[in-house]
């Protein structure tokens, strides 16, 4: 069931979702900065990059790296308020490990994305820890 969005819990929903969207178009602006490293097309055409094969589960997984925060982007509206406080939380965290993991040998620009996604997912568990359940507007009071 689609928990009801009130103007009380609205808030933290969307600052995620914008959150994770920013964190997504990073991916995307770093990805096509990198197109113009020197041999980059060429190694892209080769099917090896910096020495690593490329092969179809390599893809994959790459594919399922993206889907994640996409997905989040989605949840963040439409998750209860629990179960959305402890998805960003996690998710957050595992993002925060997967970039890290990913840059190895990052150089100046890389550096440079990955600040800004990593303050994103700080600020994104940041805000999730924080959040407060709604108050119940439905419950009898005497």
């Amino acid at each position: 069931m689609i928990h009801e969005m009130t103007h009380q819990n609205s808030y933290p929903r969307i600052l995620l979702s914008i959150l994770w969207i920013f964190i997504i178009l990073n991916f995307v602006a770093r990805d096509i900065h990198e197109l113009g490293r020197p041999g980059m097309l060429e190694q892209m055409m080769s099917g090896t990059i910096d020495g690593v094969v490329i092969t179809e589960m390599l893809m994959l997984l790459g594919g399922i790296m993206i889907e994640i925060p996409i997905l989040m982007t989605v949840l963040a509206l439409l998750l209860p308020h629990r179960v959305n406080r402890w998805a960003n939380i996690g998710v957050g965290l595992l993002t925060m490990v997967m970039i890290v993991a990913m840059n190895r040998q990052p150089d100046l620009d890389n550096f440079f994305f990955m600040g800004f996604q990593l303050t994103a997912l700080i600020a994104i568990v940041g805000i999730a820890r924080r959040w407060q359940a709604p108050e119940r507007t439905d419950a009898i009071t005497s």
